[in-house]
């Protein structure tokens, strides 16, 4: 059943046990189980806990090999692990392949990217998506607008940290 092997997934996934999970994903694809993209997510996620970005990138385009179709959560939580691992460049290409393809970013797919730049010390590029999204109408999260802030103070950008203070105490208002 798809939901039993989901939550042992994600059992496993909680539980750091990376080879069993690994071990039940493959056991699932040998014996033709339905898999879908919340069981690649689970696996995704414990790489993201061990700052493993090649191995989650790897099982990410493996999904495509698997005719799994993608959801925003697994192309958030590949981000995610690229953001843990310092991967800010990844992280910036697994955005664009969102834009470009069918799914829609949210404010989980901002926090991580946001964060990714502010921990390599890309201010630009963080105010850039900032801004960006904000264009669309995506909503930020306080995740995204405290990295945008704390990128531009780490930049020396001390205006527009400041201004995005400003905006964060008025769209709470």
């Amino acid at each position: 059943d798809v939901r039993t092997s989901t939550r042992i997934l994600s059992g496993l996934a909680t539980a750091f046990a990376l080879d069993t999970a690994l071990l039940t994903l493959a056991w699932h694809e040998v014996n033709r189980y339905s898999l879908n993209c919340y069981h690649y997510c689970a696996v995704i996620n414990v790489y993201a806990q061990l700052h493993m970005w090649m191995q989650a990138l790897e099982l990410f385009h493996a999904t495509g090999d698997s005719n799994v179709e993608l959801d925003s959560g697994v192309l958030n939580a590949t981000i995610s692990t690229c953001e843990k691992s310092g991967e800010w460049e990844k992280a910036l290409r697994l955005f664009s392949l969102m834009l470009w393809g069918k799914l829609e970013p949210n404010a989980i797919t901002l926090g991580a990217e946001v964060s990714a730049c502010e921990k390599a010390g890309r201010w630009e590029n963080a105010s850039r998506l900032f801004s960006m999204a904000a264009q669309s109408k995506l909503e930020s999260s306080s995740i995204a607008f405290n990295a945008t802030i704390s990128a531009c103070e780490k930049g020396g950008e001390w205006d527009n940290a400041l201004r995005l203070v400003r905006v964060m105490t008025e769209s709470k208002a």
